[in-house]
């Protein structure tokens, strides 16, 4: 049987043009699940159409909200208010969306009826004790099948308490599920984590009229009785921008202008390592867009140097990381990576997966339980597995436009999951990508 593999070859033309990038898909889970919690209608536009936030969608349709597409990305949400979701007949099915599950996993623990959370094969392997663990400190009654999905949940026996809890690593999807629980506790949620991680719950939260302070590296939410609806624009993905801002730097000659790209300095990461690399990019018509800051995004290619990226800016560009290796090896010097720990529990182990395909199209690269080392230089082309994890598929796509042979990518079916027009814009702009079938 015959399977699609992703071919990115090198063009021989610079990356040049001006596009606007798909939708933040932080954001749009965001704004789908807590417009379907306000009392009134909310009107959403740049809703990103990848199938992580379907899966969103659908799940709150299942559970009586409705929701209607008026194009592409334009989505007119009927709110049912905090109490106003009903039992969904079936068990709510995320695919391949963690941000999406662990997220209803705080919503759901404040519900008065029991759901089943179930995800693909990807999603079922990771991690999902460590958001059930927290929300069960606050009353919740959350069982995991063996640390993963299935995730059982029944409706808290004595309603939900305020906590305050110190998460042991920075993770704004466990931060998240707590602070969304805690719009149902009894008593204010407060948590606190090692380092700053993403900031979006609290900024979209606070726009709909939830008080939420910030002391530092702590964040507290008192219960809210209601939720504003809202119009909200959703500002194109920096993670999307990631692929192309590192395709343009590395390719000699390429000139390439980002829309309207979300910059929000809680994951901003990307840019600052880019920018220590030596990487030319311009913030360009810097505005807020939603409640979140975004500016145009010009980037010219330029030689990049190997850098020491410290810990402290993991947590702030902890999806890029697959880019920012290939990044990294493009560079002149050795580039080394520490804290990287988290990788290890994405859609696939990406420490792993990066390091072997790396290896496969000749790059030299050392790899620790929490630390990868990267020596830069040129590469090959060759055959690699992206392990159904849409970012390593991406990352290796980028490498392609400088082989000097062609990188055929097994396995990238999931790309739809977070950029479904990633191949479309690519070759737009000058990369030369085909999925064909082997």
């Amino acid at each position: 049987m015959s399977e699609a593999v992703l071919v990115s070859s090198p063009a021989g033309v610079p990356i040049c043009g001006e596009i606007r990038l798909p939708g933040d898909k932080s954001v749009s889970h965001r704004a789908l699940m807590f417009s379907a919690l306000a009392d009134g209608r909310s009107q959403l536009s740049g809703v990103l159409e990848g199938e992580d936030c379907q899966a969103t969608r659908r799940a709150l349709a299942a559970m009586g909200v409705p929701i209607e597409r008026n194009g592409d990305g334009l989505y007119t949400v009927s709110g049912r208010g905090l109490n106003g979701l009903r039992k969904p007949a079936e068990p709510l099915d995320m695919g391949n969306a963690g941000t999406g599950m662990r997220l209803f996993c705080g919503l759901l623990a404040g519900q008065s009826f029991s759901t089943t959370l179930i995800g693909d094969e990807s999603l079922s392997r990771r991690p999902m004790d460590r958001v059930a663990d927290p929300l069960n400190a606050m009353g919740a009654a959350l069982s995991t099948t063996n640390g993963h999905a299935p995730i059982c949940i029944e409706p808290a026996p004595n309603g939900l308490q305020g906590v305050d809890y110190v998460l042991p690593v920075a993770s704004a999807q466990l931060k998240s599920a707590l602070l969304i629980a805690g719009l149902y506790a009894d008593g204010a949620v407060r948590v606190t984590e090692p380092g700053i991680s993403r900031d979006h719950t609290e900024r979209m939260l606070s726009a709909m009229g939830v008080e939420i302070t910030r002391d530092d590296v702590t964040v507290t939410l008192r219960h809210s009785k209601a939720l504003e609806p809202i119009d909200i624009e959703v500002p194109s993905d920096l993670s999307s921008a990631a692929f192309f801002l590192v395709a343009a730097s590395i390719v000699p000659g390429s000139e390439l202008n980002l829309r309207q790209v979300g910059v929000n300095p809680s994951r901003d990461g990307v840019l600052t390592i880019l920018d220590r690399m030596g990487a030319q990019i311009e913030r360009l018509n810097p505005r807020m867009c939603g409640g979140e800051p975004v500016a145009d995004l010009l980037v010219r290619a330029t030689t990049l140097k190997g850098i020491d990226v410290p810990p402290d800016l993991v947590p702030l560009a902890i999806d890029e990381f697959p880019v920012l290796f290939i990044a990294a090896a493009a560079a002149r010097g050795k580039s080394r990576f520490v804290g990287l720990e988290e990788l290890r529990h994405k859609e696939s182990d990406r420490i792993a997966a990066m390091v072997a395909g790396l290896r496969t199209i000749g790059v030299a690269v050392e790899e620790g339980p929490d630390w990868v080392e990267i020596e830069g230089g040129e590469w090959r082309g060759g055959h690699v597995d992206s392990h159904h994890d849409h970012r390593i598929a991406m990352a290796f796509a980028v490498a392609g436009a400088t082989a000097s042979q062609p990188i055929s990518i097994a396995r990238p079916e999931n790309i739809v999951t977070s950029f479904p027009n990633f191949s479309d814009l690519g070759n737009r702009v000058g990369m030369a990508l085909e999925f064909v079938a082997r």
